[in-house]
């Protein structure tokens, strides 16, 4: 059996669709837009929402995701973050060679920020299957820093302060690249490891980080990105100068990476003791700390060409 609608339902229910049409639009603009943002992979990143839950699966990768403004969004990070000091506290998922899958899920996050070719890419794939939205992270030139500050606050819902951070870190390297690009050129031999000996070559970051001081690496156009290369290779170069990570606090001055050259006097940088040490930490990461890395090297190199006859 129907029931009649009251005369005064029916009197009202113009009034309601009439709310309905006005208010819908505004209920749906205030929904929140998608983010997307492209990757170091060429990959779109698209969250529906800033990120809250963030892993970082490198420590040059919580560097970045601090910088941006996003350090409390920061729920695990990898063995080896320590800076700042807030990312020794954060619970660790594992390494570049073995990722915790349990630990990770474990923390919920709704984006993990991992190293290309850093990472295990079978694990990687596998936390990819589970629905996780994943941004690549391996900046190749200096101002791609920068651009990954503004990518990930972008992610992070964070953007003034990454755009802050975006900003001083590009005057930074401008006012270097003003100061050093154009100086007369100091071939070098970078060291990043001496049992074996290894390199870099120019297409790594920090190849660029060479360019802009005026340097030109000896072995820059090797193929590999990091090749081992044998002591005669780099006696036969005979570099005017030599750079290499610093020593780690404990180390005694015989096991000094830079230490296997003193035997070879023969060599330009012997001759002119340019045997230069620069803190590994601050070239290894593509962070913005990488700026004052840089200008640490740039100031070497001059003092590599304050030392020419």
């Amino acid at each position: 059996m129907s029931h009649p609608i009251p005369s005064r339902a029916r009197a009202l229910a113009p009034l309601a669709l009439l709310c309905t049409a006005i208010l819908s639009p505004a209920t749906h603009a205030a929904t929140p837009a998608a983010i997307s943002v492209r990757d170091d992979a060429g990959l779109t990143v698209t969250l529906a929402k800033p990120a809250q839950r963030v892993i970082a699966m490198a420590p040059h990768i919580t560097e970045l995701l601090f910088a941006a403004g996003g350090g409390e969004r920061v729920v695990g990070g990898m063995n080896f973050s320590d800076y700042p000091a807030a990312a020794k506290r954060l619970p660790l998922v594992g390494s570049n060679e073995q990722i915790d899958l349990e630990r990770v899920l474990a923390l919920k996050p709704d984006l993990l920020v991992v190293w290309k070719g850093g990472n295990s890419s079978r694990q990687i794939e596998q936390l990819k299957s589970l629905g996780l939205p994943i941004y690549y992270s391996a900046p190749a030139r200096l101002d791609e820093i920068a651009t990954s500050l503004i990518r990930l606050g972008q992610l992070l819902g964070t953007e003034p302060a990454a755009q802050a951070a975006a900003k001083d870190y590009r005057q930074k390297i401008a006012a270097l690249g003003a100061k050093y690009a154009q100086r007369p050129p100091v071939r070098l031999f970078y060291q990043i490891w001496d049992k074996p000996l290894y390199t870099l070559n120019d297409e790594h970051i920090v190849g660029d980080a060479i360019r802009l001081c005026g340097g030109r690496n000896v072995f820059g156009g090797l193929k590999v990105l990091a090749p081992s290369v044998g002591i005669e290779a780099v006696v036969q170069q005979n570099p005017e100068a030599i750079v290499g990570g610093e020593r780690h606090e404990g180390d005694s001055a015989t096991d000094s990476g830079l230490a296997i050259w003193r035997p070879y006097k023969g060599m330009l940088a012997l001759q002119r003791g340019n045997l230069f040490e620069l803190s590994g930490d601050l070239m290894a990461r593509a962070t913005p700390r990488m700026a004052d890395g840089t200008a640490q090297l740039c100031e070497k190199l001059e003092l590599a060409r304050a030392r020419r006859p």
